[in-house]
């Protein structure tokens, strides 16, 4: 009995193992498409005919096309977490850790981690006017994001290095605007001097509200 027991749990598992490595490859693919061609263009059906798989194998991973799309709004923020944020964990907080994660967005869009640019900025000019779940899920994304600045400059503040008087929303807004202009102009026009100019205007703001300037870069050196 006890042997079948182990035979039993050893197929499951390597069941559940497969499924796992299935679903991971299928939202490493999805996560692309959905940069370019929007959240809208992703189905079972032709992520399984991308990828080789049957429809139903992959349809039972994820149930829904809604399903699906969450699933992969999720994968990129677990992509974005790794390539924006992580780098910066171990920097002490104050105002060279708030532009290390400027730089680091930068990066990740200019490098085409998505090879459609930022995998938010799309999945919010396709969702903003959509209400559902989908939409909630980029939107709370997007909010994270600019609020994890927020809090990355009022540490700043409290170690000493980024003015009292700041109004933290307003410049958490110009940064994420020039980021994201840059990022728009880039996937448009194909031209990467946008974010040359977006580094020199946050890097130019961000010297305004430190405390002391000599704690950033005179310029961006990317």
């Amino acid at each position: 009995m006890a042997t079948t027991a182990r035979t039993g749990t050893a197929r499951t598992d390597g069941r559940v193992a497969r499924g796992d490595e299935t679903r991971r490859v299928v939202l490493e693919h999805a996560v692309g498409v959905a940069s370019v061609e929007g959240l809208d263009g992703l189905t079972v059906g032709r992520l399984a005919g991308d990828l080789g798989l049957s429809k139903s194998g992959v349809f039972a991973l994820f149930g829904s096309k809604e399903d699906l799309q969450l699933a992969t709004v999720r994968a990129a923020i677990g992509i974005f977490l790794e390539n924006v944020v992580h780098p910066a964990h171990e920097l002490p907080h104050g105002m060279d850790r708030l532009w290390r994660l400027c730089a680091g967005w930068l990066a990740y869009s200019r490098s085409r981690v998505f090879p459609g640019g930022c995998f938010f900025y799309a999945a919010a000019a396709e969702y903003d006017s959509r209400p559902g779940r989908v939409h909630d899920t980029v939107a709370a994304a997007r909010r994270n994001w600019s609020s994890f600045l927020e809090q990355t400059l009022r540490e700043a503040q409290q170690a000493g290095q980024a003015r009292e008087d700041l109004d933290l929303p307003q410049l958490v807004f110009e940064m994420c605007a020039l980021m994201e202009m840059a990022n728009g102009d880039s996937v448009l026009h194909g031209d990467d001097a946008g974010y040359a100019m977006a580094a020199a205007g946050i890097l130019r703001r961000l010297r305004e509200a430190a405390t002391d300037p000599s704690l950033l870069p005179e310029r961006y050196a990317g």
